[in-house]
């Protein structure tokens, strides 16, 4: 373990936002996490863990330590008639571990194909795509409080998952590190192919006998065809959650936009299509010095070379803005700000 001063940040965050760190040091073991606490609390230093860095805009430099979390090892806990408990450390690539288990035969992560970012950041954003989310497969985590300086481990219930949310976003927001996530897979696939266009893609690719590596081939395809990769252009992928209103405030802008888009969610609410609503203002495509809005997808605010966090930031911004006040449409950004 080797701890670096005044380091570029931009390597270690998919929006290459060249922010600097003070202090950095990579952990692998809990015994070196726990040295790092244990070093930064007694200079008083704050603290920031990081994963695959994906789904963070860094806004300025980070005057304290940056601890990477590199945990990593795949494990088959056990199984019963119909599920596979598998462990991962929060280190792994989740596109990694995604293919290790469709590689294996094991079902239930196939809709969620190249996502960036790792293991530990599937819980605490409870990603989703293709209608499906972690917390459909999560059994268990354990994550490490950095004041009490013990593992605690958290059930489904305990991680209070809704869209891309959990308590670590929230009230355990820099509390805890998560060391590992144990995930319940399906030895029985239970094919879900009916959400976007993966049927069509499917179709396509002239696939006639259904299994979990198809969907997951359709699922990259589709993905590629609409993201941009951020190792080409930064990004960290959908900046912004899709909102949900009520049925009758959806009706009424229907009246005035007939080409709106909206699904109906189980509580009654319509979520709306972000991307959509940016788009009809005019921001899909916009570009600001290096900072800008996807050609392709108005989810997605992007780096095209050296913009700041900032020039990101204030950008998001104004897209919220103009959402609002075109709309009436409060919009909400799924990327964590630091």
């Amino acid at each position: 373990m080797q701890i670096q001063q005044n380091i570029s940040l931009r390597q270690y965050n998919t929006m290459g936002i060249g922010a600097m760190a003070r202090l950095f040091s990579t952990f692998g073991t809990l015994d070196e996490l726990q040295e790092l606490a244990a070093l930064s609390d007694a200079d008083h230093l704050a603290k920031l863990v990081l994963g695959g860095g994906s789904n963070i805009l860094l806004t300025g430099d980070f005057d304290g330590l940056v601890m990477k979390n590199e945990l990593t090892g795949i494990d088959l806990l056990r199984e019963d008639d119909h599920h596979l408990y598998v462990k991962a450390g929060a280190g792994e690539s989740w596109h990694g571990f995604v293919q290790y288990c469709i590689g294996r035969g094991w079902a239930g992560v196939e809709n969620l194909s190249l996502i960036p970012g790792n293991v530990g950041a599937s819980p605490m954003q409870n990603i989703g795509a293709y209608g499906v989310e972690i917390k459909d497969v999560f059994e268990e985590l354990e994550a490490y409080h950095l004041e009490e300086r013990k593992i605690l481990t958290f059930s489904n219930n305990d991680c209070g998952f809704g869209y891309r949310e959990s308590v670590f976003k929230r009230q355990y927001r820099n509390r805890f590190v998560i060391l590992s996530v144990t995930y319940r897979l399906n030895k029985i696939p239970r094919f879900n192919t009916s959400y976007g266009a993966i049927e069509q893609e499917l179709e396509k690719m002239g696939v006639k006998e259904l299994s979990i590596k198809a969907i997951s081939e359709a699922v990259i395809r589709i993905r590629s065809s609409k993201l941009p990769d951020p190792a080409k252009i930064g990004n960290a992928g959908s900046f912004f959650k899709n909102p949900s209103v009520p049925a009758a405030q959806f009706e009424a802008l229907k009246q005035n936009w007939p080409g709106i888009i909206g699904y109906a969610n189980p509580d009654g609410t319509v979520k709306l299509a972000a991307g959509w609503l940016i788009e009809q203002c005019g921001w899909k495509g916009f570009r600001r010095g290096d900072a800008g809005c996807h050609e392709k997808q108005a989810l997605v605010l992007v780096n095209y070379g050296n913009a700041k966090g900032a020039d990101i930031y204030e950008l998001s911004t104004e897209i919220l803005d103009s959402v609002q006040d075109r709309f009436g449409v409060e919009l909400e950004r799924e990327v964590n700000i630091i």
